[in-house]
């Protein structure tokens, strides 16, 4: 790992108090990352209070907590003074919600990434990785519409850094098992009362990513990234029936039906996006043509073969068996 590279630099995390962000800030404080400052950034107050007492901030010096919201880009301003990497997880998440706050969504996901962008560029700021999701690729619901705007910003400010040495990128994989808003916390809940699990579909399939693996992809994000691309992870897929049968070999199922929204299978790349989509080892890059001069030789024979879409449901499962090892063990109730 290139720890020198983060001797005396800074880095912000946006939605910092958030699933994602706990888990980053705890990584980078475990594995002794030597940034001089890092800046929890979030509009709420309790959380980032239950925060500073959850990682006893007087042991570490370098941690900052700033309250304020993406969509005020004059806090961002003040927040971004001196700071060097930027890891934007903020966002409004909730699929129904979407549907019925939808300016709620826009204002938040979508002009909160210009604030983040603008704010960026004026302040000089080296690196910033954008967090996406699945449900922005070919999205039917609102939130995956912002989300998809969000990473057509981030990508496109590649074009308006001029003097700026600002370079954006984007890391996008799908629902985190585990954290909040995820079907597992759901399912174990479950389990433990009436063992009727409501499914709404038998066919449902997802991808299947920890905690631990989305961290991984960001600090590789942050390690690689030359701007304009999109990292996507190799992942594999599991049947969400499967998922409760690894909970509950005796679970019975209730079909409620599909949700507003709710898509039967999730996509990380569609056909026409493969066309310039490159393959690493354990991770696929999405480059537009006019950065991939960035690139040069590093993707020379590693574009995939066109056309290709990498969906969960042509994708490898994980078996039940799998499942328990892998997705549960972190989880000592099972």
């Amino acid at each position: 790992m290139l720890m020198k590279i983060y001797k005396n630099k800074s880095i912000l995390i946006t939605g910092g108090t958030g699933s994602f962000g706990k888990n980053f800030i705890n990584y980078l404080l475990k594995n002794k990352f030597p940034f001089s400052r890092i800046v929890i950034f979030s509009r709420d107050e309790f959380k980032q209070d239950q925060l500073q007492k959850e990682l006893n901030i007087k042991k570490h010096e370098n941690l900052r907590f700033f309250l304020g919201d993406v969509r005020d880009k004059d806090r961002l301003l003040y927040a971004f003074k001196d700071l060097d990497f930027v890891i934007h997880a903020a966002a409004l998440k909730q699929v129904p919600a979407a549907e019925y706050n939808p300016i709620e969504f826009i204002k938040t996901n979508v002009l909160g990434a210009q604030n983040i962008i603008e704010a960026s560029l004026e302040r000089n700021i080296s690196k910033v990785l954008a967090l996406s999701t699945d449900k922005a690729v070919a999205p039917i619901n609102l939130y995956g519409a912002t989300k998809l705007c969000s990473d057509k910003l981030f990508i496109s400010a590649n074009n308006i850094t001029g003097k700026s040495k600002t370079l954006f990128s984007v890391v996008r994989y799908g629902n985190v098992l585990g954290s909040r808003g995820s079907v597992l916390p759901e399912f174990l809940k479950i389990k433990s009362k009436d063992k009727i699990f409501n499914i709404t579909d038998v066919n449902m399939t997802r991808f299947n990513i920890l905690m631990e693996d989305a961290i991984n992809l960001v600090v590789l994000a942050l390690n690689k990234a030359l701007g304009g691309e999109i990292f996507v992870p190799k992942l594999k897929s599991f049947k969400i029936t499967d998922l409760a049968k690894a909970i509950d070999g005796k679970c019975k199922f209730n079909i409620t039906g599909i949700r507003p929204g709710e898509k039967l299978h999730e996509e990380l790349i569609t056909i026409a996006d493969s066309y310039n989509c490159f393959d690493f080892k354990d991770y696929f890059l999405l480059i537009q043509e006019s950065f991939q001069k960035r690139y040069g030789k590093r993707i020379v024979n590693k574009r995939i073969k066109f056309p290709h879409s990498y969906n969960s449901e042509s994708n490898i499962f994980l078996t039940i068996k799998e499942i328990r090892e892998n997705i549960f063990k972190d989880f000592s109730n099972l």
